[in-house]
């Protein structure tokens, strides 16, 4: 049985912290689809198509790594593409304890099992929401992005 994993989130935009788990997680999946999920509720700095094209040209060399688009539910995209799993980041204490009730409801959905993969303490910090705000204020954030996007954001 092939071992596919939904790695959702908003990658507004892919930071050093998203790859890390990504990379990091490779290794434990058959395929890794990364799912930009759309939410009516936030209003994205970059768009959607921008944040696909960032993460196909990351992995552009890598077969076990798609990437796409959903509306709803995640466990509505998991079982669209086959996946029995989602992988989540972990950063805080604090994120576990929403991310663990995310992936309870998950659970009770859809029997989806959800992986979580704690960050590298030297990407802890690197949150797309606080890397959006230096970018608003002019700051430089090169430091927490891959070489792609910051191509992009200059």
């Amino acid at each position: 049985m092939e071992r596919i994993c939904l790695f959702p989130g908003t990658f507004d935009p892919v930071t050093l912290g998203h790859t890390d788990i990504i990379n990091r997680a490779l290794p434990l999946f058959d395929k890794l689809v990364i799912g930009i999920g759309r939410n009516s509720n936030k209003t994205a700095m970059f768009s959607e198509g921008q944040r696909l094209a960032w993460l196909k040209e990351i992995y552009k060399d890598e077969p076990k790594i798609s990437v796409l688009a959903y509306d709803g539910l995640t466990v509505n995209c998991c079982k669209t593409v086959g996946a029995d799993f989602i992988l989540r980041g972990i950063r805080y204490v604090n994120d576990f304890e929403y991310e663990k009730a995310i992936a309870d409801m998950n659970r009770s959905l859809e029997n989806v099992e959800t992986i979580f993969l704690t960050c590298l303490p030297k990407f802890t910090s690197v949150a797309s929401t606080l890397v959006r705000d230096v970018i608003r204020n002019g700051g430089n954030v090169a430091q927490f992005l891959p070489d792609t996007v910051k191509k992009n954001i200059k």
